[in-house]
């Protein structure tokens, strides 16, 4: 019997990090499965159409996560890996920014990394070594300063990660987070924030998506977090090591 190739399902998947992840994946042999408000173009990815499940998802929507998670197992039987990718970002003044953009910030990267987690748990535990990795940020180290909401959020979906990958051990599901920094996309473009002017973008969504592999085939299922780039690597030790004031300035001098 022909073995049944692995799959994956990233939402935020119309370009950026997300399109980064379904190159990578396809390359690597999975079964791919995009999703985002719009359902996104695939033919620029040039694989066959029957590894491929693209589909139009409001990831603050259960009953939506629900239509799009049934589709997918009758597509491909089977749900390996869920990337919970689709975020937004909204910088500057934190008193400055439109509370009704904030609000939406927090609804999807927060209410949309709860439910894809929530709605695909009886998906990933019929599938033996099922994984779970949410996008998290450096962000989520340290509060940002022109970042504050949206560093929140992050630590929201640090928590979250953390929180199920001790309580869903039981159902042999992993759940880790990734952690870059600034990423070469769309979404750093006109950011108002000094931290993005003093540390530089100097992560490609290449390299975050190399990184949601080695994790998707490689990790323990007892690593949580997986910093991205030499930068966050060393914030992350750092703030381990350092007392709170000395994180605190730190990530003054950064900022603000």
């Amino acid at each position: 019997m022909e073995q049944q190739l692995k799959t994956v399902l990233i939402t935020g998947a119309s370009g950026g990090i997300g399109q980064a992840m379904a190159i990578c994946f396809l390359k690597a042999g999975y079964h791919v499965g995009l999703c985002d408000l719009v359902a996104p173009n695939t033919e620029h990815l040039k694989a066959p159409a029957d590894r491929l499940f693209s589909a139009a998802l409001d990831v603050t929507k259960a009953d939506a996560w629900d239509q799009l998670l049934r589709d997918f197992d009758q597509r491909f039987g089977r749900l390996d890996v869920l990337i919970n990718n689709a975020g937004l970002l909204e910088s500057g003044a934190f008193e400055q920014i439109d509370s009704a953009k904030q609000e939406r910030m927090i609804q999807v990267n927060t209410q949309g990394v709860m439910l894809g987690c929530h709605r695909s748990f009886e998906y990933l535990k019929k599938t033996q070594g099922a994984k779970v990795i949410n996008l998290s940020s450096a962000s989520a180290i340290y509060g940002q300063a022109s970042l504050a909401v949206y560093s929140a959020t992050k630590f929201f979906v640090r928590g979250l990660t953390e929180a199920l990958n001790l309580e869903w051990e039981s159902h042999q599901i992993s759940v880790h987070d990734l952690m870059p920094l600034f990423v070469k996309t769309h979404m750093v473009d006109g950011m108002d924030a000094k931290s993005i002017g003093r540390l530089g973008v100097k992560l490609t969504a290449t390299d975050v998506a190399e990184v949601a592999l080695k994790v998707a085939e490689h990790s323990s299922p007892t690593q949580v977090h997986f910093p991205v780039g030499i930068n966050t690597k060393l914030s992350l030790t750092l703030s381990k090591l350092s007392p709170d004031r000395l994180n605190r300035w730190v990530n003054k001098l950064i900022a603000t």
